[in-house]
This record gives C-alpha cells, sequence and structure tokens, in this order.
C-alpha cells in the first residue's frame, strides 16, 4: 500500500494506492479480505464506515438461519441437489445456484474454524433444521444474532492478519476507466471523518456494500445500515432482479423480524390514530367472520414470515395486507399486544395446525406473554435489552423491506458482468431469483466472497492499473463531487426531508403491493426529484451533511432504477410473485372484505421463471431486458480429466 496526493485546482486530494480494495464489512466484506491474504494477495484494504456498522453485525431474527449443505444423519445431500433448490423458484441463473451449493460447506466449515459456534452432535455432525422454501434440514443457527457472530469471528480473523481497516470512511463514488468491453474498475472515492476526500486506486475494487436499507420509510435493515448500491448503478454497474425482494411485518422502534414465536404465541393486533393512544380497536376483526380462522392465520405468520403472493387467498399473507392498509393508506398505527389475548381468543376454536404446535410445545397458558415467556423467553429479553418492555407496553410494527433478492448482476466469479474487476459479494449481488430458502443470503455472502477472492488471485494477480488513467478518472469525479457539495452550501433543502420523501414513494409504489398507475407517476416523481436534488443540492454545513448529502445522491439514483425496473416488470405482465402483489381489478380478489376493484390482483405468469430481469442506466436512460435463465451447468466430473483443467487453469477461463 503507498500513498501520494493528487491536485486538482485549489485541492489536493490524498491517494492510496493498494491491489485489492474492500468496499464494506459486513460478513461478506470481512470474508473476502480474509480469503485474499489465504489466496496470497498481501495488499488489501478495508474501507468502511466503521466494524460495528452493517446489517451483518447489528441485525438478527427469532433464530437467524445460515443455509448450507447437509451435514448431518441420513440427509443425503450433493451440489446438483442443492442447486436444483435453489434454482426452482425461478429467475435464478443455474450456474450461479451449483455454485452457491458446491462452495457453501466451503464457506460454512471455514466459519466453524474461525469459531462460531453452530451446533453440533458428539459425533461432530452439524444439527440442521427445515427453513423456508428448504425440502431438506439445510437450515442451521448459533441463534438470534447468527450473522453478527459470523462478523465477530471475522473481524478477529481480520486483525489476526493485520490486515488493514479503514473506519469512518464513507465511499461516495466508484471510479472506472475504459470504455465498452474494456471498462474496469480502479477505485474509489470516499470521505472521511473530517468530511475531506480522499481516493483510492485499486486493480480489484470487492464491493460489499449491503441490501439497500435506506430506499424505504418502513424497512428493517438497521437503522445505521443504508446500503450503496446507487453508487455502482451511477457509474454504470448493470444490475439484476431488482425488483424481486422480500418483506414482512416488524417492529419499527428497535427494528426486528416478529417472526417464529412472536407470531405463534397469538398476540392482539391493535391500531391506533397517529398519535400511537387514541380510538384503539382491533382492527382485523372487521375482515373475519371466524375469529378462530384469524387467530390460526396470525399464529402461521410465525412460519411463513415473509409476505408471499401465493399465501394472499386463503392464507397468512392476508394479515401483511391488512396492517399495510391500516398504517399507509389509512395514516394508523398497528401495534402487538402481548398483555392481553385478542378479542374471541379460545385454543379450541384454532386449526389443526396452530392447535398441535401450541399443545405439543405446553404452550396453552392464559396470555400471549405467558404463552412467550413459556416457548422463548430470549424474545422479551431481546426487546429488553433495547429499552422495549413487551411485558409492559405493546410494541409498534409494520410490513418492512427486509432483503433484496436482486442487485449487481455478477457472473459466476461474483465479477460484474460489465465494469471488469469489480467484485459484488453479499446482498448487492444480484444472484438470488423470485424467492430463496430462509438463510441463504448468509451461505451466498460467504461463497461469493470466496469465489471473488480466488478469481482475483489467479487472474489479476498482477497489478496492471496505469495510474495515469486512474488520474484522469479521480480527477474528474473529485470535480463532480466538490461541484455537488458546492451547490448544497448554499441549499435550503434540509438532508432529511429528501431522504424521507424518496422512502416515502418506494415504501408506496415499490415495495410489496404495487400497480402499474401508481408505478408510473412513482418513476416520474422519482426522476423529478433527482434532477431537482442534482440542481439545488441539500444543505451539508458539516462532515455528517456532507456524507448525508452525498447519500442521499446515490439513494435518490438507486430508487428511480429501482422503481423504473419494478414498472417494467408490471409492465412486462409478470404478475404477483414473490414478495410482492400487482393490484389489478381484472385479478383475483384478495379477500371477501375488500374492494374486488381496489384489491384484486393478477396471477403470476409462469414463464417469467426462466427468465432474469437486466437492469442498467447508459447515456442517462434506464434499460431493460429479460435475458434467459443460465442453465445448471452439466460439470465433467472425470477425476483426471477435471484434475488436468484445474491445473492447467482453465476453470478461470
Amino acid at each position: 500500500m503507498k500513498t501520494s496526493d493528487l491536485k486538482i485546482g485549489q485541492h489536493t486530494v490524498p491517494v492510496v494506492r493498494v491491489h485489492s480494495l474492500v468496499i464494506g464489512s459486513g460478513a461478506a466484506g470481512l470474508n473476502a479480505a480474509v480469503q485474499l491474504r489465504n489466496q496470497g494477495i498481501a495488499d488489501v484494504l478495508i474501507v468502511t464506515e466503521g466494524l460495528k456498522m452493517g446489517t451483518s453485525i447489528n441485525t438478527g431474527s427469532d433464530k437467524q438461519t445460515y443455509y448450507k449443505s447437509a451435514m448431518c444423519g441420513n440427509d443425503l445431500d450433493a451440489p446438483l441437489a442443492m442447486a436444483k433448490n435453489f434454482f426452482s423458484p425461478g429467475s435464478m441463473h443455474g450456474d450461479l445456484a451449483l455454485i452457491e451449493a458446491a462452495v457453501s460447506a466451503r464457506g460454512f466449515l471455514n466459519l466453524v474454524n474461525l469459531g462460531v459456534k453452530f451446533p453440533q452432535d458428539a459425533y461432530g455432525q452439524f444439527i440442521g433444521y427445515k427453513t423456508d422454501h428448504d425440502p431438506a434440514q439445510r437450515g442451521t443457527s448459533v441463534g438470534p444474532y447468527t450473522s453478527r457472530d459470523m462478523c465477530l469471528a471475522l473481524i478477529a480473523e481480520v486483525k489476526r492478519r493485520d490486515i488493514p481497516v479503514q473506519e469512518k470512511t464513507n465511499v461516495v463514488s466508484l471510479l472506472t476507466v475504459g470504455e465498452g468491453k474494456e471498462k474496469r474498475a480502479c477505485g474509489a472515492l470516499a470521505l472521511d471523518a473530517k468530511g475531506e476526500l480522499v481516493a483510492f486506486a485499486a486493480d480489484n475494487v470487492v464491493f460489499a456494500v449491503g441490501g439497500p436499507g435506506g430506499l424505504y420509510k418502513t424497512s428493517v435493515y438497521p437503522v445505521v445500515h443504508t446500503g450503496a448500491i446507487g453508487i455502482a448503478l451511477r457509474a454504470g454497474a448493470k444490475a439484476q432482479g431488482l425488483p424481486e425482494a422480500q418483506y414482512g411485518l416488524a417492529s419499527i422502534k428497535f427494528r426486528w423480524n416478529v417472526s417464529g414465536t412472536y407470531m405463534q404465541v397469538v398476540p392482539k393486533f391493535v391500531s391506533t390514530d397517529a398519535d400511537g393512544k387514541s380510538n384503539p380497536r382491533e382492527f382485523l376483526c372487521d375482515y373475519f367472520d371466524d375469529l378462530g380462522e384469524m387467530h390460526s392465520k396470525v399464529f402461521l405468520k410465525g412460519y411463513q414470515w415473509p409476505f408471499d403472493s401465493k399465501k394472499i387467498v386463503g392464507g397468512s399473507s392476508i394479515i401483511d395486507i391488512l396492517v399495510y392498509i391500516e398504517t399507509a393508506l389509512k395514516g394508523r398505527r398497528v401495534f402487538l399486544d402481548y398483555r392481553e389475548n385478542p378479542d374471541g381468543f379460545d385454543f379450541q376454536t384454532l386449526e389443526k395446525e396452530a392447535f398441535e404446535y401450541l399443545e405439543n410445545s405446553g404452550a396453552f397458558q392464559k396470555t400471549p406473554i405467558e404463552r412467550l415467556k413459556h416457548m422463548n423467553p430470549g424474545a422479551i429479553s431481546l426487546y429488553k435489552d433495547h429499552g422495549i418492555d413487551i411485558t409492559q407496553e405493546p410494541l409498534e410494527v409494520a410490513v418492512c423491506a427486509q432483503h433484496n433478492n436482486g442487485g449487481l448482476a455478477g457472473n459466476h466469479w461474483w465479477e460484474s458482468i460489465n465494469i471488469k474487476h469489480l467484485f459484488p459479494v453479499g446482498e448487492v449481488n444480484g444472484s438470488h431469483g423470485v424467492a430463496r430458502p430462509g438463510g441463504s443470503a448468509l451461505n451466498s455472502g460467504q461463497v461469493g466472497s470466496i469465489r471473488a477472492a480466488e478469481f482475483i488471485a489467479n487472474v489479476y494477480e498482477r497489478s496492471d492499473l496505469k495510474m495515469s488513467e486512474f488520474n484522469k478518472a479521480a480527477r474528474a469525479e473529485v470535480r463532480d463531487v466538490l461541484g455537488f457539495l458546492g451547490r448544497c452550501e448554499t441549499s435550503g433543502q434540509k438532508w432529511r426531508a429528501v431522504r424521507n420523501e424518496l422512502q416515502e414513494r418506494m415504501s408506496r409504489a415499490g415495495a410489496h403491493i404495487r400497480s402499474l398507475d401508481e408505478l408510473k407517476d412513482a418513476v416520474k416523481e422519482a426522476k423529478e426529484q433527482l434532477d431537482a436534488l442534482e440542481v439545488q443540492g441539500c444543505k451539508a454545513g458539516n462532515a455528517v451533511e456532507k456524507v448525508q448529502a452525498l447519500r442521499n445522491r446515490q439513494l435518490c439514483y438507486a430508487h428511480w432504477v429501482y422503481l423504473a425496473a419494478t414498472l417494467y416488470q408490471v409492465k412486462s405482465g409478470v404478475g404477483s410473485r414473490g414478495s410482492a402483489m400487482v393490484r389489478d381489478a381484472s385479478g383475483k380478489r384478495a379477500h371477501k372484505q375488500l374492494a374486488k376493484d381496489e384489491w384484486s390482483f393478477l396471477p403470476e405468469d409462469p414463464s417469467f421463471k426462466e427468465k432474469v430481469q437486466e437492469t442498467v442506466v447508459a447515456g442517462g436512460k434506464i434499460k431493460n431486458r429479460w435475458v434467459k435463465c443460465r442453465p445448471i451447468p452439466e460439470s465433467n466430473l472425470w477425476f483426471e480429466t477435471a484434475w488436468a483443467d484445474f491445473r492447467a487453469g482453465k476453470i478461470y477461463r
């Protein structure tokens, strides 16, 4: 690693020259740095807002799952079998599915060797359980904070290996050189803790910035995590599957999924006026003639936490829609009250699945909070640790964005398909399709970072970046950023107002409830906001405001692209699939108590499962297209031939 200065007019920008730059310090980014060292790349630098920032180290769930290949009992597993389970929901490339299966054990056991305490029996078998969209018992967990424990183990390894980490540094631009097929990443521009620009020149950029948490008003992403996919989209990186995401019920004061036992104890749903106190009422009762059915649907949200278009009619996802109507449309607030049973609650009226689960769990206590204390006392203490005592107060919830299955498009080595030397890993990589097994995102992040590091070490080991080209790109981007910040100095627009506007638009039009007309309006409004932001900026008088202003810039850009991609998907006739419902009066009625013309939805067109949507911004215009899914490859598994190809390095070509 070397340092120098770059002079742009009256400004001097320090430049750090490094072989491989890792942007982000979640589980995927940290593992990328460790794996680069494993592969013999010594000159590695991690640049991050902070090691304690981001989603991986600040999130979890009732029992946060890590999805891996089966390693227990008679659960026979093989990469092809697991790959088919990844591939079958649709709109996922087969080669990525095979790799996420084949490298699963390698990523998982690396974490075990680093000290993550995944449960095993006396014989060394790693115990598994079934998670959502999982026909086998591939799920495992170390508790509610699985991803945090992964990060802590990886941070310890980063420190042990003396891999340099530059914290309190916010990357604001991705630098590229070349055009067309020769376009490549060459580094990044960032703001340091003082709000001053610093540049990084790098032969390779591992882009591990997480999901787009900052795009939504109702979000279960940690408050400290906003995501930065807009930086890559502004640089022209191609994306895929952007409209495919996951949404579900979550608490909003402390952001946490209310899945598992939080729903299985059947709490009372209460809505109030905007002040959180006036006119409380159990609104779900308005929509069910049979209260036993209603309570059973609430119970099922524990198993079926994500909103699922297949579970609307007669299923548990109607609960998400009713909460959305109450909050997003009526402007009321919704709370879960564990202190009292919901109206008319009777164990004997529950449907068989709910009754037998509670019976087998010995959970026939009188109130939801007593049932929760019996089945999962840690679920109560978790909220107490964050200043919320659900034994004494209700818990505010909303339908929140939780995970983006889409993201930047990478090849089977996790290199961007249109920008060489750029490696999106973790959630920012759009490797998933319409749906995914629960916990597979953690697997994907570890697999992708292993693949990126291996390719860099075997193909891009030699430094070949021309500093003259980097300097030219850096100068242009510095002038652009300084120009934007200059406009921000005189802006009367507060950055929070800009953020709130785009977040409200995304949650209203680009989340789990979608419609053609609303998306058309939203795309137009998004572009207008983006254009106005470029001209007016938003107030940035200190270092913190500078960071937020530039963050608004990439978030506003990203939300325009996401909305346009979603509009294209709806116009294509894909219909309702995954965690999204497309409203249309000509479709199927969601519920008999909801107006047919307002709450009917289009069915899924299954032919689109064989396609992946690609999105790129070129020449200031958003371009979308459908490409055929790459099939699961048929690999040559004859040992002698495969060994010869490996020795010759043919696998990297």
